[in-house]
């Protein structure tokens, strides 16, 4: 492929990669301020295939594709831009598994308790509170790749 097509699927999937992470975040996050069990209950469930339809294909495309740009532009590992941008997509990917592990299991627990009807259990705040630890760090990580990647800095 040439240069224009890998970089054009580079940019569409980071785009989604962001765009659904922040879209995901931001409307759990509501549905967990709210503590309305069913509206818990709608996005976790959508934020988890989310996260399989769009942001697991999107982690694996970006690899490839920056990858690829980097060969095509005869960069190395040794220009400390694409060192720290790998360092920092490896950083943000290490965050993001647990967290698709927790949305899971907060999913579940949001069922249960729907099927249930009772309160969200202790374990479930629990959860929440480690998928914003690690959201919050992983936020971060993308913002500096975006930039190293826009301005390739020496």
């Amino acid at each position: 492929m040439d240069y224009l097509t890998v970089k054009t699927i580079h940019i569409i999937s980071s785009t989604i990669l962001f765009g659904t992470g922040i879209g995901s975040a931001f409307y759990m996050l509501m549905a967990n301020r709210r503590k309305d069990i069913a509206g818990i209950v709608f996005a976790t469930r959508h934020v988890v295939i989310a996260d399989w339809l769009f942001t697991m294909p999107a982690v694996i495309i970006q690899l490839i594709t920056g990858l690829a740009l980097m060969q095509i532009r005869g960069f190395n590992l040794n220009d400390k831009w694409i060192f720290y941008s790998l360092i920092l997509y490896f950083f943000a990917g290490a965050c993001w598994l647990p967290v698709v592990w927790i949305q899971i299991k907060m999913r579940n627990i949001a069922k249960s308790a729907m099927s249930n009807k009772t309160n969200l259990p202790a374990i479930y705040w629990k959860y929440d509170k480690w998928w914003l630890s690690l959201g919050f760090l992983a936020f971060p990580a993308i913002i500096i790749v975006f930039y190293l990647m826009v301005f390739q800095p020496s």
